[in-house]
């Protein structure tokens, strides 16, 4: 009992700084001044401070409601999201797999006609060797290097 007369008593006295009021005045330069004490040799006005507003409870509840409704269609979106972006990692997955091992496959390619360049050849095979080394080398740039 006497901790709440002492509550009591504690808020009574900071009640009436709460609803102090609010005085406005300008000084000789045109600087517009607020204060909680009126000045004593100026020109001032009191300013209207409104009251703040409370909701009703029901009002409070359709918000809630209101809320969270829009909170669960978020999340439903969210998850057709993910499943969404998983099944489109899943397909860049696979396609980079099959990318890699395109590009394995000219990198073997081509180490194989430059080792048959290097170990000899006859005229007419030397063409045909260097034609495949050109044409494997752009395949290799184009789809593996540049892209």
């Amino acid at each position: 009992m006497p901790g709440i007369m002492a509550a009591a008593v504690f808020l009574l006295m900071f009640a009436s700084s709460a609803t102090a009021g609010i005085y406005t005045w300008t000084d000789a330069s045109g600087v517009v001044h607020f204060t909680d004490t009126p000045p004593p040799d100026k020109n001032h006005r009191p300013v209207e401070v409104a009251a703040p507003v409370t909701v009703p409870m029901a009002d409070n509840l359709g918000q809630h409601r209101r809320v969270s409704e829009i909170r669960e269609q978020v999340q439903s979106m969210l998850v057709s999201d993910r499943k969404r972006d998983s099944t489109r990692s899943k397909s860049k997955a696979k396609a980079a797999a099959k990318q890699e091992k395109t590009c394995t496959s000219y990198r073997r390619k081509l180490a194989q006609v430059q080792s048959q360049l290097r170990s000899g050849y006859g005229n007419g095979k030397g063409n045909n060797l260097r034609r495949k080394r050109r044409k494997l080398s752009q395949s290799l740039s184009r789809e593996c290097i540049l892209r």
